[in-house]
Protein backbone atom coordinates (compact mmCIF):
# COMPACT_ATOMS: atom_id res chain seq x y z
CA UNK A 1 0.00 0.00 0.00
CA UNK A 2 1.21 3.76 -0.92
CA UNK A 3 1.88 5.56 2.21
CA UNK A 4 2.47 9.18 3.06
CA UNK A 5 0.19 12.22 2.89
CA UNK A 6 1.58 13.87 -0.21
CA UNK A 7 0.48 11.93 -3.81
CA UNK A 8 1.77 13.86 -6.93
CA UNK A 9 0.33 13.24 -10.54
CA UNK A 10 2.41 13.22 -13.13
CA UNK A 11 1.27 12.72 -16.86
CA UNK A 12 2.98 9.36 -18.51
CA UNK A 13 3.82 11.02 -21.87
CA UNK A 14 6.39 13.00 -19.65
CA UNK A 15 9.30 11.06 -19.09
CA UNK A 16 11.77 13.58 -18.07
CA UNK A 17 9.28 14.26 -14.67
CA UNK A 18 9.55 11.31 -13.36
CA UNK A 19 12.67 11.25 -11.39
CA UNK A 20 11.70 14.79 -9.94
CA UNK A 21 8.47 14.02 -9.52
CA UNK A 22 9.27 10.68 -7.35
CA UNK A 23 11.89 13.01 -5.35
CA UNK A 24 9.38 15.03 -4.39
CA UNK A 25 6.54 13.67 -3.44
CA UNK A 26 5.54 10.40 -0.85
CA UNK A 27 4.48 8.94 -4.13
CA UNK A 28 3.72 9.77 -7.45
CA UNK A 29 0.50 8.80 -9.85
CA UNK A 30 2.05 8.15 -13.42
CA UNK A 31 -1.37 9.43 -15.38
CA UNK A 32 -2.72 7.79 -18.87
CA UNK A 33 -5.99 8.88 -18.72
CA UNK A 34 -7.07 12.83 -18.87
CA UNK A 35 -3.29 13.82 -18.40
CA UNK A 36 -2.46 12.49 -21.85
CA UNK A 37 -4.02 13.32 -25.11
CA UNK A 38 -5.15 10.45 -27.18
CA UNK A 39 -2.52 10.83 -29.85
CA UNK A 40 0.49 10.95 -26.96
CA UNK A 41 -1.19 7.60 -25.17
CA UNK A 42 0.64 5.30 -27.34
CA UNK A 43 4.35 6.97 -26.84
CA UNK A 44 3.19 7.50 -22.73
CA UNK A 45 2.54 3.76 -22.58
CA UNK A 46 5.99 3.17 -23.99
CA UNK A 47 7.59 5.49 -21.74
CA UNK A 48 6.42 3.75 -18.63
CA UNK A 49 7.64 0.16 -20.21
CA UNK A 50 11.35 2.29 -20.26
CA UNK A 51 11.21 3.55 -17.08
CA UNK A 52 13.40 2.53 -13.91
CA UNK A 53 10.11 2.78 -11.24
CA UNK A 54 10.07 2.48 -7.81
CA UNK A 55 6.82 0.21 -7.25
CA UNK A 56 6.65 0.79 -3.68
CA UNK A 57 5.86 4.12 -4.29
CA UNK A 58 4.26 4.51 -8.22
CA UNK A 59 1.19 3.70 -9.49
CA UNK A 60 -0.58 4.65 -12.57
CA UNK A 61 -3.67 5.82 -13.49
CA UNK A 62 -5.40 3.60 -16.36
CA UNK A 63 -8.13 4.81 -18.58
CA UNK A 64 -11.70 3.58 -17.54
CA UNK A 65 -12.49 -0.13 -17.91
CA UNK A 66 -14.57 -1.34 -21.34
CA UNK A 67 -12.70 1.25 -23.21
CA UNK A 68 -9.62 0.41 -25.72
CA UNK A 69 -7.45 2.49 -23.87
CA UNK A 70 -7.93 0.36 -20.74
CA UNK A 71 -7.15 -2.88 -22.56
CA UNK A 72 -3.93 -1.03 -23.54
CA UNK A 73 -3.08 0.06 -20.54
CA UNK A 74 -2.77 -3.16 -18.64
CA UNK A 75 -0.79 -4.43 -21.93
CA UNK A 76 1.74 -2.53 -21.51
CA UNK A 77 1.88 -2.62 -17.96
CA UNK A 78 2.26 -6.30 -17.53
CA UNK A 79 5.77 -5.69 -18.53
CA UNK A 80 6.43 -3.27 -15.95
CA UNK A 81 6.94 -3.83 -11.72
CA UNK A 82 4.07 -1.70 -10.99
CA UNK A 83 1.68 -2.90 -8.87
CA UNK A 84 -1.16 -0.68 -8.07
CA UNK A 85 -3.34 0.86 -10.64
CA UNK A 86 -5.67 4.52 -10.39
CA UNK A 87 -9.06 3.09 -11.89
CA UNK A 88 -10.02 6.36 -13.23
CA UNK A 89 -14.20 6.30 -13.17
CA UNK A 90 -14.65 3.92 -11.07
CA UNK A 91 -18.34 2.78 -11.38
CA UNK A 92 -18.86 -0.42 -9.72
CA UNK A 93 -17.31 -3.19 -7.74
CA UNK A 94 -17.05 -5.94 -10.87
CA UNK A 95 -14.77 -3.65 -12.89
CA UNK A 96 -12.17 -3.92 -10.16
CA UNK A 97 -12.53 -7.26 -11.08
CA UNK A 98 -10.89 -6.28 -14.85
CA UNK A 99 -7.56 -5.70 -13.24
CA UNK A 100 -6.56 -9.15 -12.48
CA UNK A 101 -3.92 -9.19 -9.59
CA UNK A 102 -3.56 -5.35 -9.05
CA UNK A 103 -4.01 -3.66 -6.37
CA UNK A 104 -6.43 -0.74 -6.96
CA UNK A 105 -7.00 2.88 -5.59
CA UNK A 106 -10.48 3.42 -7.38
CA UNK A 107 -11.45 6.76 -8.49
CA UNK A 108 -14.85 7.66 -7.52
CA UNK A 109 -15.56 10.93 -9.65
CA UNK A 110 -19.02 10.06 -11.97
CA UNK A 111 -22.37 10.22 -10.03
CA UNK A 112 -22.64 6.38 -10.38
CA UNK A 113 -19.24 6.34 -8.21
CA UNK A 114 -19.93 8.32 -5.56
CA UNK A 115 -23.52 6.00 -5.36
CA UNK A 116 -21.32 2.63 -5.23
CA UNK A 117 -18.25 3.86 -3.56
CA UNK A 118 -19.57 1.23 -0.35
CA UNK A 119 -19.58 -1.39 -2.65
CA UNK A 120 -16.45 -0.29 -4.33
CA UNK A 121 -14.54 0.07 -1.43
CA UNK A 122 -15.88 -3.39 -0.18
CA UNK A 123 -13.96 -5.25 -3.11
CA UNK A 124 -10.61 -7.01 -2.00
CA UNK A 125 -8.48 -5.46 -4.40
CA UNK A 126 -8.99 -2.31 -3.48
CA UNK A 127 -6.72 -0.38 -0.96
CA UNK A 128 -8.34 2.84 -0.91
CA UNK A 129 -10.61 5.25 -2.68
CA UNK A 130 -9.95 9.00 -3.82
CA UNK A 131 -12.77 11.24 -4.90
CA UNK A 132 -13.12 14.00 -7.98
CA UNK A 133 -15.14 17.08 -7.70
CA UNK A 134 -14.21 18.11 -11.37
CA UNK A 135 -15.85 14.77 -13.09
CA UNK A 136 -18.67 14.59 -10.94
CA UNK A 137 -20.06 18.05 -11.76
CA UNK A 138 -19.42 16.77 -15.33
CA UNK A 139 -21.20 14.46 -14.76
CA UNK A 140 -24.25 15.90 -13.25
CA UNK A 141 -23.99 18.65 -16.03
CA UNK A 142 -22.67 20.75 -13.64
CA UNK A 143 -20.83 24.44 -14.29
CA UNK A 144 -18.52 24.14 -11.54
CA UNK A 145 -17.82 22.36 -8.22
CA UNK A 146 -17.05 25.37 -6.27
CA UNK A 147 -18.29 28.92 -5.74
CA UNK A 148 -16.48 32.00 -6.91
CA UNK A 149 -14.69 32.19 -3.64
CA UNK A 150 -13.16 28.68 -3.66
CA UNK A 151 -15.77 26.45 -1.71
CA UNK A 152 -16.79 23.52 -2.83
CA UNK A 153 -20.62 23.15 -3.25
CA UNK A 154 -22.87 21.22 -1.35
CA UNK A 155 -23.06 18.57 -4.01
CA UNK A 156 -19.08 18.24 -4.36
CA UNK A 157 -18.79 18.49 -0.20
CA UNK A 158 -21.44 15.60 -0.23
CA UNK A 159 -19.08 13.04 -2.33
CA UNK A 160 -16.61 14.07 -0.36
CA UNK A 161 -17.72 12.95 2.67
CA UNK A 162 -19.44 9.94 1.37
CA UNK A 163 -16.14 7.87 0.07
CA UNK A 164 -14.37 9.43 3.28
CA UNK A 165 -17.30 7.15 4.96
CA UNK A 166 -17.28 4.27 2.44
CA UNK A 167 -13.38 4.08 2.91
CA UNK A 168 -13.50 4.07 6.41
CA UNK A 169 -16.61 1.53 6.90
CA UNK A 170 -14.65 -0.82 4.93
CA UNK A 171 -11.71 -0.34 6.24
CA UNK A 172 -9.78 1.01 3.63
CA UNK A 173 -8.28 4.44 3.64
CA UNK A 174 -9.03 7.36 1.60
CA UNK A 175 -7.48 10.43 -0.56
CA UNK A 176 -8.91 13.66 -1.17
CA UNK A 177 -9.02 15.31 -4.57
CA UNK A 178 -6.65 17.44 -6.12
CA UNK A 179 -6.83 21.31 -5.39
CA UNK A 180 -6.42 22.82 -9.35
CA UNK A 181 -5.48 26.21 -8.48
CA UNK A 182 -1.95 26.09 -8.10
CA UNK A 183 -1.51 29.44 -6.37
CA UNK A 184 -4.30 29.25 -4.08
CA UNK A 185 -1.35 28.14 -1.41
CA UNK A 186 -3.77 29.40 1.53
CA UNK A 187 -6.81 27.64 0.17
CA UNK A 188 -4.77 24.16 -0.25
CA UNK A 189 -3.58 24.68 3.20
CA UNK A 190 -6.85 24.67 4.40
CA UNK A 191 -8.48 22.67 2.59
CA UNK A 192 -5.66 19.88 3.14
CA UNK A 193 -5.43 20.74 7.04
CA UNK A 194 -9.44 19.69 6.85
CA UNK A 195 -8.63 16.63 4.77
CA UNK A 196 -6.19 15.51 7.75
CA UNK A 197 -8.54 16.69 10.71
CA UNK A 198 -11.59 14.43 8.86
CA UNK A 199 -9.77 11.24 8.83
CA UNK A 200 -8.48 11.34 4.89
CA UNK A 201 -4.80 9.76 4.66
CA UNK A 202 -3.52 11.61 1.90
CA UNK A 203 -4.15 14.36 -0.42
CA UNK A 204 -3.39 14.23 -4.14
CA UNK A 205 -1.82 17.38 -5.92
CA UNK A 206 -0.65 18.43 -9.55
CA UNK A 207 1.85 19.88 -8.71
CA UNK A 208 5.48 19.98 -7.00
CA UNK A 209 4.59 22.74 -5.01
CA UNK A 210 1.65 21.48 -3.04
CA UNK A 211 3.98 18.72 -1.62
CA UNK A 212 5.20 20.71 1.11
CA UNK A 213 1.86 22.49 1.99
CA UNK A 214 0.04 19.27 2.32
CA UNK A 215 2.63 17.43 4.67
CA UNK A 216 3.12 20.84 6.66
CA UNK A 217 -1.06 20.24 7.19
CA UNK A 218 -1.08 16.60 7.68
CA UNK A 219 1.57 17.00 10.46
CA UNK A 220 0.53 17.32 13.59
CA UNK A 221 1.37 21.10 15.49
CA UNK A 222 3.61 20.90 18.37
CA UNK A 223 0.64 22.76 20.30
CA UNK A 224 -1.77 19.50 19.13
CA UNK A 225 1.35 16.78 20.25
CA UNK A 226 1.84 18.97 23.66
CA UNK A 227 -2.21 18.68 23.77
CA UNK A 228 -2.69 15.19 23.04
CA UNK A 229 0.80 13.88 25.74
CA UNK A 230 -0.80 15.89 28.37
CA UNK A 231 -4.32 14.80 27.88
CA UNK A 232 -3.62 11.24 27.61
CA UNK A 233 -1.09 11.83 30.90
CA UNK A 234 -4.37 12.90 32.54
CA UNK A 235 -6.42 9.66 31.59
CA UNK A 236 -4.26 7.64 33.61
CA UNK A 237 -5.61 8.83 36.91
CA UNK A 238 -9.31 8.94 35.78
CA UNK A 239 -11.72 6.30 35.03
CA UNK A 240 -14.88 6.63 32.51
CA UNK A 241 -15.24 10.28 31.54
CA UNK A 242 -13.49 13.06 32.90
CA UNK A 243 -12.91 17.30 32.77
CA UNK A 244 -9.76 18.73 31.00
CA UNK A 245 -9.08 22.25 30.34
CA UNK A 246 -12.59 22.78 30.27
CA UNK A 247 -13.38 19.76 27.84
CA UNK A 248 -15.05 16.38 28.54
CA UNK A 249 -12.85 13.76 27.20
CA UNK A 250 -14.08 10.31 26.72
CA UNK A 251 -13.17 7.08 25.06
CA UNK A 252 -13.17 8.18 21.48
CA UNK A 253 -11.38 12.05 22.58
CA UNK A 254 -8.61 9.97 23.30
CA UNK A 255 -7.84 7.91 20.60
CA UNK A 256 -7.97 10.98 18.43
CA UNK A 257 -5.03 11.72 21.22
CA UNK A 258 -3.38 8.49 20.59
CA UNK A 259 -3.50 9.01 16.84
CA UNK A 260 -1.93 12.39 16.75
CA UNK A 261 1.37 10.87 18.85
CA UNK A 262 1.48 7.58 16.40
CA UNK A 263 1.33 10.22 13.71
CA UNK A 264 3.55 12.53 14.88
CA UNK A 265 6.07 9.10 15.69
CA UNK A 266 5.79 8.13 12.25
CA UNK A 267 6.78 11.58 10.99
CA UNK A 268 10.14 11.23 12.95
CA UNK A 269 8.48 13.78 15.67
CA UNK A 270 8.89 14.12 19.18
CA UNK A 271 6.12 12.74 20.64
Amino acid sequence: MIHGPAILFCPADRPERYTKAAAAADAVILDLEDAVAPADKAAARAHLIAADLDPERTLVRVNPVGTDDFRRDLEALAGTGVRTLMLAKAESAAQCDALGDYRVVALCETAAGIEEAAAIARHPSVDALMWGAEDLVASLSGRSSRHPDGRYRDVARYARSRVLIAAGAAGKVAWDAVHLDIADVEGLAVEAADAAASGFAASVCIHPSQVAVIRGAYAPTPAEIDDAREMLAAAEGEAGVFRFRGRMIDEPVLRQARRTLAHAQSEGGSA
